[in-house]
This record gives C-alpha cells, sequence and structure tokens, in this order.
C-alpha cells in the first residue's frame, strides 16, 4: 500500500496540484475558522471569568438580594451567626470615572472592607502608595472617604495620552467627584476602582446598601446549618460563588456554540469538496484502477488506497488550518479583543489561550471530514468490474434507486429531528437536521438533475450545440451531481445565513417600530450601564413642564434574580394602557392579545413577559409567576403576579418581565427612574425641546452626563449593533461562497482533461473550436443553473429549520420569515455566471490540443 501511495497516488498529485490544492485549502480554512473562534471565545471567556473570580473571591457562601440592595443591617446578624469565620461587605457600582482629557470610561467601583477583604477577595485589598502624606502615613487611606485604588485597567485608561494622574473623577448621579488616586489594587479585567464600603455608600448615594456579604465558615461548619440559623428572608438568597461563574457562563453560551456552527460551515463544504475532487480524480484514473485491479489489487484494497489519498489531503489541510487558526486568533485578539460582535466580551483584552486538545479535535474533524468526502468515491472504486472497466464500459449516467430511497430517507429523518427539544439549552438536534437534510438534498441531485433536464431536452432538440451540452448532462448526472456538490452545499448555506438574518433584521426593524413610540429619549449614565445612574425627580419634574412636551413617561429598569441557577432577569416598569383602544404609546408590542385579571383576585398584578421566559421560567400566559413576589419584600400579603401577556424583546435573552409603573412604586416603594420617553405635542419643535434639555441638564451641572436620543438615531444606532453582531456570518458565506466556485473550477477543470478524446472526436466530426468551447460553457451552464435551483431549495428549507427551530431554542425568541428575493437571485445568478465562465476557460486549454493527438490517446 506504501509503495502505491508514493508511486499510483503521488503522481496525481504531482501531475494535478491545483486541483488537490483547491481540497487542501477547503479543509485548511474549515479547520482555521473553527478553531480561530474556539481559541478567540475560550481566551475571551477565561480572561472574563478570572476577572469576576478576582471580584467576588472564593468565599463559602455569598448573600444576595434577589432585586436591589441588601440591608446592611443583615450584616450585623451574620456576624453574630454561629460558624461564621468571616463576613465580608460589598457593594458594588458600574458608573464612569473621568480624568484629565475629560474623557469618560465605563468602570466598576466596588466598596470594600479593607479589615475583611483580604481572607476572601485578596485581588481587592487596596495597596496604598509607598511613602508618607501629611498625616504621617499612607496606611489609613484605605479608610479615608476621599481615597480610591485602581487596578491596572483603570489606570491604563487613565493615562491614555499623558501622565498618570493623581486624581479622578467619578460619576455619582449627575455630578462627578473627585477623588484622590491612593494606590493600586491587583484585580484582573476591565477598569476597576476600590474604595472603603462606607465611602463608597456616602458617593454613591446608597448609604445603608450593599450589593452582597461574602462569607468564609468556620471549619466544621455547613452552610445548611448557617442558613437555618440566619432564617434568611425570601428576598436573599444563598449562593456558592461557582454559580455566579456558571450563569456567566450561560449568558454567552449559545452565541459562542452557534458561531462555532456556523465556522463549521467552511469545514462542512470542504467535506463536499474533498469528495467532489477524488470523484472527479477516480473517474479519471478508472482504467487505470481496473488495471491494478486486474494485476491483483483487491476491491478492500482499492477502497483503502482511495482512503488514504482523502486522509493524505485532510491531514495536510488540517495542519496548515491548525497553524492559520492560531494565527487569526492572535491576530483578532489583538485587533479586536475579545468580541466577536455578540457584545457578550466588550472591553475585554485578553491573551490567547492556546489549547493543544481544541488544536487536536477540530484537526481531527479536518481529517474525519476527508475522509467522509473521500469514503463515496472510495466505495465506487471498490464497487467497479476491472475488466468491465479496463475496457471503458465501467461508467454509468444512472443513479441507483436505492440512492434516492436513502436521500428521501434522511431528508424525512431531517424534518423529524426538527421538532425535538434541545439538549442543555442547544439544538443539537437541530444542528443534525440541518447536516441531514443537506446530505439529503444532495444525495438527490442526481434525480432532480434527470427530472429537469428530462423537461428541457425536447426543447432543445434542433440546435446543436445545446442538444449536445443537454444530452451528455442528462446521461451523465451522476458526474453532473458530483461537480456541483460543493457550490450546492456552499450555496444552500449561504442562502439560510442570508434568510436568517434577513427575517432576524426585519422582525427587529418591526420590534423598534413597536417599543420606541415616543420622539425623544433621555437617560443618565454611559450606555445605560448601570441601576445606580438614575435620574433625580426634580429633573423629571422640569422635563415636564417644557414648552412642546405633550407626556413624559418614565421607565425603571432593575434586575431580579429569581432562579440563582439561570442570569438575572430585567424588569421593566413603565406606564401601561393595554386596554382596546387605549394610547398606542403606552402599549406592548404583544404577540397575542392582552389577558384580563382573573375575578376574585384582589392583590393581582399584571405583567407581561418576554418569551425567554416561557422557555427558562416556566411563565405561562394566563398562569401566575410566583418566582417574581420575593423580588417584592414591601408588597402586601397576598399579592400575586398574572401573566397576561407575551411580548417580544430582542433586547434581553434572558428574560425580561414588564410591569405597570404605578404598580411597582406601590410594590417596591422604589420612585426612582433610569430613562425618559417624551411624546411630543402636534406641531412642536424637536430641536427647540432638545435645547430646553441640555438648558436642563447645564442647570443641573450635567450637561455631560445627560444623554438625548430621538426614536430614530437608537433604532439606527441597534441596527448598527446588530449589522456587527453578524458581520462573522458575512465573511463566513463569503468563505462557503469561494470554497464552493473553487469546487466549480476544479471539477471542470478535471471533467475537461478527462474528455480530451471527446472533444478531439467533435473537432473531427467539423466543430470549431469556437464551438467546442461553446459546448464546454453551455454545459457549465446548465450544471450551474441545477446547483443554484438546487442550493436555493435546499437553502430554503434550511432557513425554516435556523428561523423556527434554531433560534427559538439558542436564544428563545421567535421571528418571522423574511426573503429577500433579490439579494437571493443575485446570489444565485453570482455562482451561475462564474461556474460558466469557469467552464469556458476551463474548455480552452483543452480545445487548444491536437484532435488527432486527443483520438489516438488510449488513456
Amino acid at each position: 500500500m506504501r509503495a502505491l501511495l508514493t508511486t499510483f497516488s503521488l503522481q496525481e498529485l504531482r501531475h494535478h496540484p491545483w486541483r488537490n490544492a483547491s481540497a487542501v485549502v477547503a479543509v485548511m480554512l474549515g479547520v482555521a475558522l473553527a478553531l480561530a473562534v474556539q481559541l478567540i471565545n475560550a481566551s475571551a471567556l477565561a480572561e472574563f471569568a478570572g476577572a469576576v473570580s478576582a471580584v467576588n473571591g472564593q468565599p463559602d457562601l455569598e448573600l444576595r438580594s434577589r432585586q436591589g440592595d441588601l440591608d446592611d443591617a443583615l450584616l450585623e446578624r451574620v456576624n453574630a451567626a454561629p460558624g461564621v469565620a468571616l463576613a465580608s461587605p460589598v457593594l458594588e457600582v458600574v458608573t464612569s470615572m473621568r480624568g484629565p482629557g475629560e474623557q469618560r470610561v465605563v468602570v466598576r467601583l466596588v466598596g470594600v472592607d479593607a479589615l475583611s477583604v483580604a481572607g476572601v477577595s485578596p485581588a481587592l485589598m487596596p495597596v496604598p502608595t509607598p511613602g508618607a502624606d501629611a498625616s504621617g502615613e499612607r496606611r489609613f487611606d484605605l479608610f479615608a472617604p476621599d481615597a480610591v485604588f485602581l487596578n491596572p485597567a483603570a489606570r491604563q485608561a487613565l493615562a491614555a495620552g499623558g501622565a498618570a494622574p493623581e486624581t479622578v473623577g467619578v460619576q455619582s448621579g449627575l455630578g462627578f467627584q473627585t477623588l484622590r488616586i491612593a494606590g493600586t489594587v491587583h484585580a484582573p479585567g476591565g477598569p476597576l476602582l476600590v474604595m472603603d464600603v462606607a465611602a463608597a455608600q456616602q458617593l454613591m448615594g446608597r448609604v445603608g446598601a450593599l450589593s452582597r456579604i461574602d462569607l468564609r465558615l468556620q471549619a466544621g461548619s455547613t452552610a445548611e446549618a448557617l442558613l437555618q440559623a440566619l432564617a434568611l428572608p425570601p428576598h436573599v438568597v444563598a449562593q456558592r460563588p461557582e454559580q455566579a461563574g456558571q450563569r456567566a457562563d450561560s449568558l454567552s453560551r449559545a452565541y459562542r456554540v452557534n458561531l462555532t456552527v456556523l465556522a463549521l460551515v467552511a469545514l462542512f463544504t470542504g467535506g463536499f469538496l474533498v469528495f467532489s475532487v477524488l470523484s472527479l480524480s477516480v473517474a479519471r484514473r478508472q482504467q487505470q484502477f481496473a488495471l491494478l485491479g486486474v494485476l491483483g489489487l483487491s476491491a478492500p484494497e482499492r477502497l483503502r488506497l482511495v482512503l488514504a489519498e482523502s486522509a493524505i489531503l485532510g491531514l495536510i489541510g488540517s495542519a496548515l488550518g491548525v497553524a492559520l487558526g492560531a494565527g487569526l486568533a492572535a491576530l483578532a485578539l489583538r485587533v479586536l479583543g475579545g468580541d466577536l460582535g455578540g457584545g457578550y466580551f466588550s472591553g475585554v483584552a485578553p491573551s490567547l489561550q492556546w489549547s493543544t486538545g481544541a488544536a487536536l479535535l477540530y484537526g481531527a474533524l479536518g481529517v474525519v471530514a476527508a475522509l467522509v468526502g473521500g469514503w463515496w468515491p472510495a466505495r465506487a472504486t471498490a464497487q467497479m468490474a476491472p475488466a468491465l472497466a479496463l475496457k471503458g464500459l465501467g461508467g454509468g449516467g444512472a443513479s441507483r434507486p436505492r440512492h434516492h430511497a436513502a436521500a428521501l430517507a434522511m431528508v424525512l429523518l431531517a424534518a423529524a429531528l426538527a421538532w425535538a427539544p434541545p439538549v442543555a439549552g442547544i439544538p443539537l438536534a437541530a444542528y443534525v437536521s440541518v447536516g441531514l437534510l443537506l446530505v439529503g438534498g444532495i444525495a438527490a441531485l442526481p434525480l432532480a438533475v434527470g427530472a429537469l433536464l428530462d423537461r428541457l431536452a425536447p426543447w432543445v432538440q434542433r440546435r446543436a450545440l445545446p442538444m449536445l451540452a443537454v444530452e451528455r448532462s442528462r446521461r451523465q448526472r451522476d458526474t453532473a451531481a458530483v461537480a456541483t456538490s460543493g457550490v450546492v452545499a456552499s450555496l444552500a448555506l449561504s442562502v439560510a445565513l442570508t434568510v436568517m438574518v434577513a427575517s432576524f433584521r426585519d422582525s427587529v426593524t418591526l420590534w423598534l417600530d413597536g417599543v420606541l413610540p415616543a420622539q425623544l429619549y433621555v437617560r443618565s449614565g454611559v450606555d445605560g450601564v448601570s441601576d445606580g445612574q438614575t435620574l433625580p425627580p426634580d429633573f423629571v419634574n422640569a422635563v415636564r413642564q417644557l414648552p412642546g412636551v405633550q407626556r413624559v413617561d418614565p421607565l425603571r429598569t432593575s434586575s431580579v434574580l429569581m432562579d440563582t441557577a439561570l442570569p438575572a432577569v430585567t424588569v421593566l416598569a413603565r406606564p401601561l394602557a393595554m386596554a382596546p383602544g387605549a394610547d398606542p404609546g403606552q402599549r406592548l408590542p404583544l404577540i397575542d392579545p392582552a389577558l384580563p385579571l382573573p375575578a376574585g383576585h384582589d392583590q393581582a398584578v399584571a405583567v407581561y413577559v418576554s418569551e425567554a421566559m416561557l422557555d427558562l421560567h416556566g411563565a405561562k400566559p394566563g398562569g401566575w409567576l410566583d418566582a417574581l413576589a420575593p423580588a417584592f419584600p414591601q408588597a402586601p400579603p397576598g399579592t400575586r403576579f398574572f401573566v397576561a401577556g407575551v411580548w417580544r424583546d430582542y433586547a434581553r435573552q434572558h428574560g425580561s418581565v414588564v410591569m405597570d409603573l404605578v404598580d411597582h412604586v406601590r410594590l417596591s416603594g422604589d420612585h426612582r427612574v433610569n430613562d425618559l420617553a417624551l411624546h411630543l405635542a402636534p406641531g412642536a419643535d424637536e430641536d427647540a425641546v432638545r435645547e430646553g434639555l441640555r438648558a436642563l441638564a447645564r442647570q443641573a451641572g450635567a450637561q455631560d452626563l445627560i444623554e438625548l436620543f430621538s426614536a430614530g438615531q437608537i433604532r439606527a444606532t441597534s441596527l448598527r449593533i446588530f449589522d456587527r453582531s453578524f458581520a462573522v456570518t458575512y465573511w463566513l458565506q463569503a468563505v462557503a461562497i469561494g470554497i464552493g466556485l473553487f469546487g466549480v473550477a476544479a471539477s471542470f477543470s478535471a471533467q475537461v482533461l478527462a474528455r480530451r478524446r471527446e472533444f478531439g472526436l467533435l473537432a473531427h466530426l467539423g466543430l470549431t473550436r469556437r464551438q467546442i468551447l461553446g459546448v464546454v460553457a453551455l454545459e457549465g451552464l446548465a450544471w450551474t443553473v441545477l446547483g443554484a435551483l438546487a442550493g436555493l431549495a435546499l437553502g430554503l428549507g434550511v432557513s425554516v429549520v435556523l428561523v423556527h427551530v434554531v433560534n427559538p431554542q439558542s436564544f428563545h425568541w421567535t421571528m418571522d420569515l423574511a426573503l429577500p428575493w433579490l439579494r437571493l437571485l443575485a446570489l444565485c445568478a453570482a455562482v451561475v455566471l462564474a461556474g460558466t465562465l469557469t467552464a469556458w476557460l476551463a474548455g480552452r486549454a483543452a480545445a487548444s490540443r491536437d484532435a488527432v493527438q486527443a483520438v489516438k490517446e488510449d488513456w
């Protein structure tokens, strides 16, 4: 076998390097893209998890409120509880800081107790700057109300473009408070400020509030015994630190898995290209394999020989792909950071975390893809009759009926799997369904080719050149299917991704129209990232009095931890009027009409949940959401939350609950608001209202902290973020189409070279070189048109699975199917044009050969 590989197979590689290189490049790109995505995501997640771990520390247990803050009076109870060795209070606020350059940077401010934090979170222990101050020493800066300690990322952000400053401005409400930089902390990750917890409470206007209490237990004590002794109220939850890490991981899991699957699209297409290249190579060498069979090479040995050739292509492609993937990952981390468009790791600048296991896994996938692609041509070589093939009688144009039955079975199985539920939140069955649908559809290509060309044949019987092109394609339908399989696979996946992205974008656009009824929106803070950045009541009242403002709708946003195993749910409180005929500006874009409150429930409160709440928290329209009750400890006894409707929310993947602002204030006692929606009076001048808002901000000393947006600006920004999130899919589509067209070029080149005797015979029969080129171009046109039609049909079928199965199971929201026909037709037309041009260019070389020598060729 080794001798045959080094002579027979090696000669094939040497004589046709470009054709085989196309298969190697396809495998290389598939492995490289998949490995690069894996390394980027793993590096970003490791950096993110490390930063979370440094901030959260390693307590045995941590106490948090389901909504809002903890009362620091609980700290005294916890310290007195038996079994507690150490209790460390923490206040966390996401705000912004400003250095000498006046540029604002989003930062996390953490208030800690310097006497206890070292025992739980050593990375948050402040380290004073060496040296003496006016009072004698720096160590009391740990408790100073004006002292703050910066981690390396915060120092780097402040020092950008100049020397390191001695003070920093920290946003508190609608103003900045100047703090003295007193030292450092060693916590990794994004910009972080640490100060005394009491000073942080005073600075942020949250006196008596804590974000969490970290606990170290005494030896022999158990969490269960401690919780029983504490008898915590329902709105306080106790959790282990690893649960926070699991929630952080689940935030981006669906995005990471789907991105990896998309990256494997190129590898999937590469497998079909290996199949196409080896099928045509085997067909060209059929008589050589037949001679080897007559000389004693058995059918299993012929099978192993072709599989060995495919394994060599896979090994070379995988090795190059691993190297290229590592380089792409390192480059992307340097240029883009850890964010590939989803926004989950924005602001994270990780270093490359190399994984030998991932490299071996994706390298092995590349070899497997090549072996799977080479299995069918290897099997055909093993099954041929050497005596007939040696006489040139072994080839056939008709596909076997059992292949059609297998193709139909795969399509039916794909349809059945599309209905299967997700596994651990991942639509594994749906992915298998997509793969089976593609393989089954491509396996049925000979049947589709025959059906279409049988109907086309009568129309070209009286025209010589079209008849030659159609009849050969018709009688060699298996060859046509092999040649176009790569482009069918890549085009189908590109069509499916195009339809999915277009459907999602159209649905998001319609959703934005429904959730942005006002003309102007006002908010405080940087990018709306913090519950703590609220608008003062005096400012809100002044906005109501502005000329041209007809109505102001406040919005309060907060987070509720309904399940410690899942990410927090967003609670949105805003004025609502869901009755028929109510003001459309106070309605929600519900999927179905709102349900009335049930009779006999005086303490029932209507809430409207997003689609994610149905899957993740078991909410049902017409049911009760009792898991929300512990988040409102001040609510009257007997208060229950009635699910009155379901709405689409494309901004919050892990669930949201909307309630009327009046109910929220009554149940929580929280009068704060984060955003304002301004409905202008008819004929009001929007620019004049904007100027009035800026004047109010200047009066409050917050001209840089009040952000104004029109509905159009928010819509444009949201769609720009959407396009950035899906930018990776556009590149993956381009790679898949490129690989498919490369496969068409290799296929046509091999076909033309294998048909030199046929072209010589046509020349002897009187056809000119131009006419022979015309026949080849017409064949290319016929094949690529059939491939484009098949790819379009398969792509539309796959898009239905992606839109109606993969997206709901991955991200817990639904969307309406939208077909961008102009874009799809342009995609198909580009493939047809490229394929036809490729066939014509490949035919030029063969048609220029000496006709007599071509006819004389024995092999």
